[in-house]
């Protein structure tokens, strides 16, 4: 299952990418921000409702009503999460930085955190996971080898920074409460962490709007009231729905019951080959330039940590069947 879900993470991240890439270039991530969040927060809601996922939250009754509550811990991963969100969708608007470059910058600085987060929940890292983790982290030293290429600007390495914090935050409370075979937990923990982390981009962003000064300030109050009548909205909202698809598939595989130096570097592999995926088709499109030789090494180094990972699921099965 996890590689069904590494699948649609690949096929909603790598139209996710470009398209923000290309929107940004006329129209800046901090304006994005809100229609984007808003574009989830919709598709949060449709996906829960479809699924009928609610009914694994934990409920409370309010004004008679039984209503779904998050855990307090949930929730916290929630807002770790948020931060995840908003600071995916920037990464990806800085001018001078590619997508496959800031993919790896990012990823490889999570699967530096998985087998720490493991170690300190006490579970087990395989060979094959560690062997995965070793190709991905090469990847990683490979694609930002060259040193010709512009260095990140402050404001692009604090929004890596707030990634990796966040992501710390969630796989800790995910490695404690949720990850296990106990697929009625997994679905619970999943639920409440969704119903808190979108809607708190959200909030955020329109307390941000209304109080905050400064050019960056007004560039989020001009995405809530002036972005809907341009011809960003409807990528805008396009992106967002991507985001949360994203969102979705990532978190299920993030909530297998396996070690998290597994299930990183599944999360991580599908969204590094989606970004050459997108690199590739926009240089393609003349839209951007073409994908430096090094990131398509390191592209290459993490398809071998995707076989590194399946090979002994595949080798199980062949003996089941035998």
């Amino acid at each position: 299952m996890i590689w069904l879900f590494a699948l649609g993470y690949f096929l909603c991240y790598a139209p996710y990418g470009g398209i923000t890439k290309v929107v940004s270039s006329t129209t800046g991530g901090f304006e994005l921000l809100p229609v984007t969040t808003l574009a989830s927060l919709a598709g949060m809601l449709a996906f829960l409702s479809a699924s009928g996922w609610w009914k694994h939250a934990g409920h409370r009754t309010l004004f008679g009503r039984r209503v779904p509550v998050p855990g307090p811990w949930t929730a916290l991963s929630g807002l770790a999460t948020a931060a995840i969100i908003a600071t995916t969708t920037l990464a990806y608007t800085f001018e001078g930085v590619s997508i496959v470059f800031m993919m790896l910058l990012m990823r490889g600085g999570v699967l530096v955190l998985a087998p720490i987060v493991d170690a300190l929940t006490g579970r087990k890292v395989r060979a094959s996971s560690w062997l995965a983790l070793a190709l991905s982290l090469a990847a990683l030293v490979v694609a930002t080898a060259d040193r010709s290429r512009p260095e990140l600007t402050t404001v692009a390495a604090l929004d890596v920074g707030l990634y990796l914090a966040g992501y710390f935050v969630r796989l800790r409370f995910m490695s404690r409460l949720a990850k296990s075979d106990d697929r009625a937990a997994s679905i619970r923990y999943f639920v409440e962490e969704q119903m808190v982390a979108t809607p708190a981009v959200v909030a955020f962003l329109a307390v941000v709007a209304m109080v905050g000064h400064g050019p960056t300030m007004l560039a989020v109050r001009h995405g809530f009231t002036s972005l809907w009548t341009t011809d960003a909205l409807v990528p805008a909202l396009v992106i967002g729905l991507l985001s949360q698809g994203t969102g979705v598939f990532g978190a299920l595989i993030l909530l297998d019951g396996r070690e998290n130096a597994f299930c990183v570097p599944v999360n991580r592999a599908s969204s590094v080959l989606a970004g050459v995926l997108a690199s590739a088709v926009l240089a393609g499109l003349a839209l951007a330039e073409p994908v430096p030789t090094s990131e398509l090494l390191g592209a290459a180094l993490v398809l071998g940590a995707i076989v590194a990972l399946a090979a002994p699921s595949l080798a199980r099965r062949r003996t089941d069947v035998s």
